[in-house]
């Protein structure tokens, strides 16, 4: 590496997986032409287009300057807002048009027509006209008197839009004269939410003290009034399919449902996000809902209960709080484990989003949590997922993946098959609560787990009954003078390998021993460990920041690496084995090289890595980092770029930094959308050029040459099946010259009588034109114009042409040994492979006896069968090179 290098020799940014929403309201958009609602979701800089039919991912935005800050659409566009700009995006993805003009953050926007209507928080009022890009109006209100804090259009109102302030004061504006038309006093509270009702003139506006207003703007009249129990209104909606029902979301995550003609709640459900609910919109003439929350996640919901009331329908969701541990659970490397802050378990699939799936909370009692319809303050939900291990072996039998908890002795299990939590609880026997649980392992075989606690001991428990199998230790079950660190077995369940905090690495018998077999003295203590069943290595992280290497069939020291400067967070091994991938606080993600015992890369990144995992393939490294709701994946150049790895010298070079990867590949950014640099415009080859090297191919229609050798099939084949009426001869008659092609001879015979009725040629010749075109070529060029010739024929003329050739047919040798030289010249050239192809297979097929008795014949076509054979090679070596490629590329 060299100085001010500028990214990672393996790594590169690919993707990010788990992001779904933000705190930003989504958009829904009825696309006339697909028959689809989409729905556009902010993930940030990004945003995600859904399609309602499958909900799923359809596109992702490019990237803004900063994070999105609100978003609306109409059936063109869709319209984002990031700082102090605002962006028009066509099909989810093309940049349309850029709005420039405001001074600070845009909070509000809404589509009028040909304008956006745009507030930020100066409380400034913008138009601009959409196509134009030019502002046509700046409307600017003192806050103190009349700070906006909603916006929208009422129906049949034309030019008017209404504006709530947190005064509690509304506002009816004219935008076409600039004129204010009505002034609303308010409720003495602050307007949350305005959002026009099905009925004419009637708005519903919601208060920061919880009431619900329906209001008639035309009478300035109150229709009705709610009061709100559960949280401040976040978002409201109408059903928009007959029934009279309001729906309202609130600041807590809960949903509850109107009945605007009984004046009274229908039903509501508690807890339909875990956070505050951003965005609630009604599909217009159907009975679906979607809502979407801070808690990243998205929600369609149908009104189909017999209640009246809605069901969760289709769902996307990712973490709602950081993920701190992550892990690929396949073989296949397509799916990755990720536990969060959350207490939640996801499957993410790195291939598409749409084999994502949650597995839910942790929780004491599963059944009893389901049964309190998901509350909020769930009382059964466990502390979050700390450790976690798992194998695959047996998920068709039973739990195949277990997990400690922050701050908890018990250790829980998970069904990768069910995608929910197992029904086991591993507890010890006589174990005290204030023990903690350190570190767990389930064996190759998937049949146990292993878990170490804080006070030394070391159990053993069966996954499938989830009953207690033993300890490793003396008759006070103590294998360490401390806290278990590590625990580990190798492949055939022969060992297992424990390090505590006393600093000693011991080595067990797998079935329940009291002393262990070997024990190594370690010089430095252990913060924790990961060992690569298949190459028999362990790695130890240590706390004054280096890494230990152990083979655990030598049962001895090999490698130590320093060079991190802050607390390891996690290790793993590729899958060969040659490289240890190790990430630190100190923000910085170090592969070690163990053949050569030296540091071979390292880049850092903005935040902290808390977690990694190599894939069982070697494509991908998933990492997660302090803060983020996603999981990383970075691309191993080495898998498709030749890599020439070096030792480096972490204090004499300057570390690179690299971005977090995104949802999407690297693009420019979006103020300089309009300039693309193309680069070096590489030279024009022609194909006459490109034949000097490859074989170039025709172009023709396969009808052109495919069935030259099986014309008489087709003609059979196609024969009609009545018989052609054949037309009254002409009165009279004019003399024609021999040949396929119709031709008339017009020339008088200047020299005899004019008299005569005969019209007779000064030379005798059966010869078709083309054959006479084919007997005078001499150059290059001129076979070229014969072949051009030939390209143009149908099939049927292209075999009358050959057939002609033959000396008993009106041709002759000459223009046979003429049509292979042809041939040979288009061998010769590389170009139109598969028509030389096909015209020699119909010269060989119809003139196979001609050719054996003439001596001069077969002399020709030796010449072109060597030509044809050198072609055919080249074309051999191209398909066999690729052939080898493609099958190394898979075998990798």
């Amino acid at each position: 590496m060299t100085e001010g290098k500028r990214s990672s020799q393996i790594f590169t940014g690919a993707r990010v997986l788990g992001y779904v929403s933000t705190h930003v309201p989504f958009v829904a958009r009825f696309i006339k032409r697909r028959g689809e609602t989409l729905v556009c979701t902010s993930v940030g800089k990004w945003f995600h287009t859904y399609g309602c039919d499958k909900f799923r991912l359809l596109s992702v935005s490019g990237e803004h300057p900063g994070p999105i800050t609100c978003m609306c659409g109409d059936s063109f566009h869709v319209y984002t807002a990031s700082e102090n700009d605002i962006y028009a995006w066509r099909r989810g993805c093309e940049l349309k048009h850029v709005y420039k003009g405001h001074q600070a953050p845009i909070h509000k926007l809404l589509p009028f027509g040909i304008h956006i209507i745009s507030i930020d928080e100066d409380n400034v009022l913008k138009i601009f006209d959409i196509k134009e890009e030019t502002e046509f109006l700046d409307l600017r209100f003192d806050e103190k008197i009349f700070k906006i804090s909603t916006i929208c259009h009422p129906p049949t109102y034309l030019n008017k839009i209404l504006l709530g302030s947190k005064q509690g004061q509304l506002q009816l504006w004219n935008i076409r004269t600039s004129k204010l038309v009505f002034t609303f006093d308010g409720w003495k509270s602050a307007v949350t939410v305005t959002e026009p009702a099905p009925a004419i003139d009637v708005v519903a506006i919601a208060l920061e003290n919880g009431k619900i207003v329906l209001h008639n703007l035309r009478y300035d009249q109150v229709v009705m009034e709610f009061i709100h129990d559960w949280g401040k209104v976040s978002c409201l909606s109408f059903r928009m399919d007959g029934v009279p029902m309001m729906i309202t979301g609130s600041t807590q995550g809960h949903l509850v449902m109107w009945d605007l003609e009984e004046k009274r709640v229908k039903i509501q459900i508690q807890s339909a996000h875990f956070s505050k609910i951003a965005g609630l919109q009604c599909l217009t003439s159907e009975p679906v809902m979607i809502t979407n929350s801070r808690d990243n996640s998205l929600k369609m919901w149908i009104f189909d209960m017999p209640d009246g009331g809605a069901r969760l329908l289709k769902k996307r969701e990712g973490h709602a709080l950081p993920p701190n541990l992550v892990r690929y659970c396949e073989p296949n490397g397509e799916n990755i484990l990720a536990a969060g802050r959350d207490s939640s378990l996801h499957i993410m699939n790195t291939i598409t989003e749409t084999f994502n799936k949650s597995m839910g909370k942790a929780s004491y009692n599963r059944k009893a949590s389901k049964k309190k319809k998901r509350t909020q303050f769930d009382y059964q939900i466990l502390p979050p997922i700390t450790k976690l291990s798992s194998c695959m072996l047996r998920d068709k039998q039973w739990d195949s993946i277990a997990s400690l908890h922050e701050g908890m002795y018990l250790a829980t299990t998970w069904s990768y098959n069910k995608i929910c939590m197992g029904k086991h609880k591993l507890k010890p026997p006589e174990m005290e609560k204030r023990v903690l649980a350190t570190c767990l392992i389930v064996t190759h075989c998937g049949n146990f787990v292993i878990v170490g606690y804080s006070n030394g001991q070391i159990h053993k428990f069966n996954m499938q009954s989830g009953l207690y199998r033993g300890h490793y230790g003396n008759e006070n079950r103590v294998a360490h003078k401390g806290a278990i660190r590590g625990v580990e077995t190798d492949l055939c369940n022969q060992r297992v390998i424990s390090v505590g905090a006393d600093d000693r690495l011991k080595f067990w018998h797998f079935k329940a021993a009291s002393t262990p077999y070997h024990v190594l003295k370690l010089e430095e203590s252990v913060n924790m460990t990961k060992c690569q069943r298949e190459s028999g290595l362990l790695a130890l992280a240590n706390e004054d920041f280096s890494i230990t290497l152990v083979d655990i069939d030598t049962m001895k020291v090999i490698r130590k690496f320093e060079g991190h400067v802050g607390k390891i967070n996690d290790i793993d091994f590729d899958c060969q084995s040659r490289w240890l991938v190790t990430s630190s606080m100190d923000c910085t993600i170090c592969t070690w090289d163990i053949p050569s015992a030296q540091l071979v890369d390292i880049f850092c990144v903005e935040q902290p890595c808390t977690s990694l995992s190599m894939s069982p393939t070697g494509d991908f490294l998933a990492t997660t980092h302090v803060g983020e709701l996603g999981v990383f994946l970075w691309a191993n150049r080495h898998l498709y770029d030749k890599i020439f790895l070096k030792p480096i010298d972490r204090n004499a070079v300057n570390i690179p930094q690299l971005k977090l990867p995104t949802t999407t590949a690297e693009k420019p950014d979006i103020d300089d959308i309009g300039t693309i640099d193309l680069g070096e415009e590489q030279e024009y080859k022609s194909p006459e050029q490109i034949s000097e090297e490859l074989l170039t191919l025709s172009g023709q229609p396969t009808s052109r040459w495919l069935n030259l050798l099986n014309l008489d099939v087709v003609k059979r084949r196609n024969k009609p099946k009545t018989p052609l009426t054949v037309p009254k001869s002409a009165p009279f008659f004019l003399p024609t010259i021999p040949s396929l092609e119709l031709e008339f001879d017009l020339e008088k015979d200047k020299q005899g009588d004019s008299n005569k009725k005969l019209l007779i040629p000064d030379t005798l010749s059966t010869l078709t034109p083309f054959a006479k075109k084919l007997n005078a070529c001499e150059k290059v060029e001129d076979y070229n114009e014969c072949l051009a010739k030939l390209k143009s024929l149908s099939p049927s003329s292209i075999e009358a042409e050959v057939t002609s050739m033959a000396p008993d047919a009106g041709g002759c040798l000459e223009v046979m040994k003429q049509f292979l030289k042809m041939l040979d010249v288009l061998f010769q050239t590389n170009r139109d492979f598969e028509l030389a192809q096909s015209y020699l297979s119909l010269f060989l097929k119809t003139h196979t006896k001609t050719i054996s008795k003439e001596e001069e014949l077969r002399k020709s076509l030796e010449s072109v069968e060597e030509s044809a054979t050198q072609s055919w090679s080249k074309l051999q070596n191209y398909l066999l090179y690729n052939i080898c490629v493609v099958k190394a590329l898979k075998d990798m």
